[in-house]
């Protein structure tokens, strides 16, 4: 198993306890839909490892306390601290058309209803208050929030994402960074 063949699922933030269990941060829409997950590949030195799940336990949002087979020390599961956590690809669930995982329009050209092209999607932060498109436009870094009325449809086909951007989105980004050039005739 790759990881071109997985998907990222999460990271293991932290000890709990002193018998060898972990925190997890599932980085996912729906935490609940993986309690009856059975195993979980956790990358080591380049290398996706199988560890099998003998406690889950959802607490809050994304915050799980996991019990792995043969994870019986604090010394083991500190080494696993900081990890990421992966599962295959084939495990999610079929989407309908137009939607997507955020895993998988890395790379997706961006195109507004209006101004046509605008870059590619470079990364998806998820964050606790909005999930975030990144993408560079005229040497500016760019977020669009992810919200039914600015991100319209994913088109798996032609690796495009359809936007309609709120008018004055990419000014804000573009007119603050030129801002910070010198102007013509300024010299330090």
């Amino acid at each position: 198993m790759t990881q071109a063949d997985c998907y990222l699922l999460g990271y293991i933030v932290k000890t709990h306890g002193t018998k060898g269990q972990l925190v997890f941060h599932l980085d996912v829409d729906y935490p609940e839909d993986y309690e009856e997950m059975e195993s979980v590949f956790i990358e080591t030195k380049g290398e996706l490892i199988p560890y099998f799940v003998e406690l889950f336990n959802l607490q809050k949002q994304s915050r799980v306390i996991v019990q792995f087979e043969g994870v019986d020390t604090m010394e083991k599961a500190q080494a696993l601290v900081g990890t990421s956590l992966f599962l295959p690809l084939d495990a999610l669930d079929e989407l309908e058309e137009g939607q997507f995982y955020y895993h998988e329009i890395q790379g997706y050209e961006i195109l507004d209803q209006k101004l046509g092209s605008l870059g590619t999607v470079r990364e998806v932060y998820s964050v606790a208050t909005q999930n975030l498109i990144a993408f560079d436009y005229q040497g500016a870094e760019v977020l669009i929030p992810i919200t039914d009325g600015i991100v319209l449809e994913a088109d798996r086909t032609n690796r495009q994402l359809h936007v309609e951007l709120p008018d004055g989105l990419l000014e804000v980004y573009t007119e603050s960074n030129a801002s910070n050039e010198p102007e013509d005739g300024d010299e330090d």
